[in-house]
């Protein structure tokens, strides 16, 4: 989208069906379950507009939560692949929590990818990856009923963006949370070394660990 998204409020009501962009069998290429057999549950919309932003979010359908179920069951058919990824756009927009209570009670791995602007009160079982964003005087802070539930951090890095060229403390430090760093995609060849070199001396001057976008690497979804 690289910004050039609608942003949208956050929606109210009972969660029974969800605005869904696409669901889809793949291996997560991020964070710290980079590697494993996933679902992919793409909700539509976010609430923010980022300009490195390269996820089409927006041609979005409303599904209901039962036949969202029905799609990821039919998706995961070995036992190996059990962790559903719910992206987005941002998932915290719209209700989700049936559909995460009715994803644990499967014994799916159930993990969150979000931006740290919003919550919904969630099974404690769901795993919640927050990549803080920047809003160009500085890093949005996390909100404090989500920051203790975080599992991890992902902080994206660029050479040539001041905003992405280091990380900022939102709360991390104080609850120990592990921090991964990514170098952002540019689609320069140029940009994309230079982005890698500074994540590498970045992971090494915090204690930091690396995430490199593997999907890309391998050529799939």
């Amino acid at each position: 989208m690289f910004g050039k998204n609608k942003i949208l409020k956050p929606e109210i009501h009972e969660g029974s069906s969800l605005d869904v962009q696409e669901i889809f069998a793949t291996f997560q290429g991020e964070g710290p379950y980079v590697g494993y057999p996933a679902v992919f549950v793409r909700l539509g919309g976010c609430n923010l507009a980022c300009g490195f932003c390269d996820t089409e979010f927006e041609s979005f359908k409303k599904i209901a939560v039962d036949e969202i179920i029905t799609e990821i069951l039919r998706l995961a058919k070995n036992d190996a692949k059990n962790l559903i990824v719910i992206t987005g756009g941002e998932p915290f927009r719209q209700p989700i929590e049936q559909l995460c209570k009715k994803l644990v009670a499967l014994k799916f791995l159930v993990q969150i990818e979000t931006n740290g602007t919003l919550y919904r009160e969630l099974p404690r079982e769901v795993k919640i990856i927050c990549s803080p964003k920047n809003n160009g005087s500085g890093y949005h802070k996390i909100r404090p009923d989500l920051l203790a539930k975080i599992d991890a951090l992902k902080f994206i890095i660029s050479a040539s963006q001041e905003d992405y060229s280091t990380i900022g403390d939102v709360g991390q430090s104080e609850l120990q949370i592990p921090i991964y760093l990514q170098p952002m995609d540019e689609y320069d060849a140029e940009k994309n070394q230079q982005n890698i070199k500074l994540t590498l001396e970045l992971a090494q001057k915090y204690g930091a660990r690396i995430s490199l976008q593997m999907h890309k690497i391998l050529g799939i979804d």
